[in-house]
């Protein structure tokens, strides 16, 4: 036995080395590499998903990919006899000597598109969960420089990248904060490298829009105040929108004694804002109109004290309303459009309205204020009171307005009230392009008479229950408005996001800004035609 050992290892000492070494290094690619700078850059492939285990449906990008890699990127994924499945993903290493990570990703099955119960279009949400949680592993891994494969849909993969790289961790040390990764499209494997770059462009300003209304919801409100907000705003716009800053003297002049009355329990002023943008002239403008309350104790009226701190988000319609003008000033789209949004905090002191108090709207009706936690509905009164006075084509508000809406609906969808079946029609196909649900509420006259029915004024500001509190707190706001083209969104229920939406971190969520971005799109469409 001891001289079949002597023999083996005779024959070992006597292979050349080098053969060994070469084959190795051909299998592996490693012959190619370098130990450059480049080593930390990353590329993200799609795929779709496949029963077979005897081939890889690529998409256009990963194809020409592979062929390039010699077919390393296909070998290597058969070598898991292993199938993936939507939103699963492989990461590979050594494969191309640009990139020390390529990551393969899932983005579900091909052809998939609208599903009508659903109401999204499966096949880009597919690719937006995808991407994202491709590139966050990436960053996990230390790459700071993906690039990334369009997916068959570029716009789409790029809001799903800069959606899931967003963290708001501006107050941090250094050391703690999620460290910067640049992104861009793979366009070189593409013939159409020109249109590829546009429509990423596009999805980078859709998510920068988004992505602004999430920095402003999670500011702390000692940070935040309505003077800040005011100055970030103006910051943010200025170079394409016009913005002026009111003041409360200003508010007072206006008699908006309803907006006013919330803000009276606070030291810190409020601010009314007005931004126009011009795209086009037009003597019809589009109106949005945003909730701005900083922070929201509830008042006299206060809320519990756990999870108080997510009431920093309470301006979230207001966040909304500014990141949906930063992303339609930047994709210059052909539209007018003025928005309005009321600055305050809603604070208990000496000063603060009181349970019972009566106050004066701007149109001249009066309101018993039985709750000082329904304070949303008081300031929008006023802002959409004043917005009446451009003669818009139409009014859309957003308020993170009641919990009621949050019963009802939860994070699936935004829920909203309008006096107008062809504006729904248009937001719900906006919803369907940005991924960004709604769902369409009553505006009943057995609601309206909930909140006329009242002892001391003309309307009370809540319908007497806890029944139907998202829809009385519509059918006050419908007493302000005499647009024929209104709607009213009520997003606190999608304020935040805990894990419903895959490429949003848990934290404040920005929606529906995309969405409202993709409808004024369509009605600037429609204006121009």
């Amino acid at each position: 036995m001891a001289a079949s050992i002597v023999k083996r290892v005779s024959r070992v000492k006597k292979l050349n080395i080098s053969h060994i070494s070469a084959r190795y290094k051909l299998l592996t690619g490693f012959r190619h590499f370098s130990t450059s700078k480049q080593w930390n850059k990353a590329l993200v492939l799609g795929v779709y998903e496949n029963e077979s285990t005897d081939s890889i449906d690529f998409t256009g990008t990963a194809r020409k990919f592979d062929e390039k890699a010699d077919g390393k990127i296909s070998q290597l994924l058969l070598t898991v006899k292993k199938p993936l499945k939507c939103g699963k993903t492989r990461t590979l290493h050594a494969v191309d000597p640009e990139f020390s990570s390529v990551l393969v990703t899932c983005i579900g099955k091909r052809g998939e598109g609208y599903d009508e119960l659903e109401t999204v279009d499966k096949g880009r949400e597919s690719i937006r969960a995808a991407v994202a949680k491709a590139v966050l592993q990436l960053r996990e891994l230390g790459e700071n420089e993906i690039e990334v494969d369009s997916c068959g849909d570029t716009e789409a993969s790029a809001e799903g990248c800069h959606l899931a790289l967003f963290s708001y961790d501006d107050l941090k040390a250094e050391k703690s904060r999620k460290p910067a990764v640049r992104i861009s499209c793979a366009t070189r494997y593409s013939q159409d490298k020109n249109c590829m770059e546009e429509e990423w462009r596009k999805g980078a300003i859709l998510a920068e829009g988004q992505n602004l209304s999430r920095r402003l919801m999670e500011m702390p409100a000692n940070l935040l105040t309505p003077t800040k907000f005011a100055e970030i705003v103006k910051e943010q716009l200025a170079d394409k929108c016009e913005v002026l800053v009111r003041d409360k003297d200003w508010a007072e002049s206006m008699k908006m004694g309803s907006f006013l009355s919330v803000a009276r329990g606070s030291v810190e002023p409020p601010v009314f804002l007005e931004i126009e943008y011009k795209g086009r002239q037009s003597d019809s403008p589009l109106a949005l109109v945003g909730k701005g309350v900083t922070f929201d104790t509830g008042g006299i009226s206060i809320k519990p004290s756990q999870g108080m701190d997510a009431m920093r988000g309470d301006m979230g319609g207001a966040a909304c309303v500014a990141g949906s003008l930063l992303s339609v000033s930047k994709l210059q789209l052909p539209v007018h459009v003025k928005a309005f949004i009321p600055l305050c905090e809603n604070m208990p002191s000496g000063s603060a309205t009181k349970p019972g108090d009566v106050v004066t709207a701007m149109n001249g009706k009066t309101i018993q204020v039985d709750n000082t936690d329904a304070e949303g509905r008081l300031i929008l009164a006023d802002a959409l009171c004043y917005s009446e006075q451009f003669n818009p084509s139409l009014i859309l508000d957003m308020a993170t307005l009641t919990g009621a809406i949050d019963v009802a609906l939860g994070a699936g969808a935004a829920g909203v009230f309008t006096n107008s079946d062809d504006m729904w029609n248009k937001l719900q196909k906006a919803s369907v392009r940005s991924g960004d649900r709604v769902w369409r509420m009553p505006l009943f006259n057995h609601y309206t008479k909930k909140i006329t029915e009242c002892q001391l004024a003309d309307l009370n500001n809540i319908g007497g229950s806890r029944s139907g509190g998202a829809c009385t707190a519509a059918a006050f706001l419908k007493e302000f408005v005499n647009n024929k083209n209104w709607l009213h969104l009520d997003i606190a229920g999608v304020m935040s996001n805990s894990g419903d939406v895959a490429y949003l971190g848990k934290g404040m969520s920005g929606r529906p800004t995309r969405t409202v971005i993709e409808f004024i799109n369509l009605m600037s469409k429609e204006t121009k035609n």
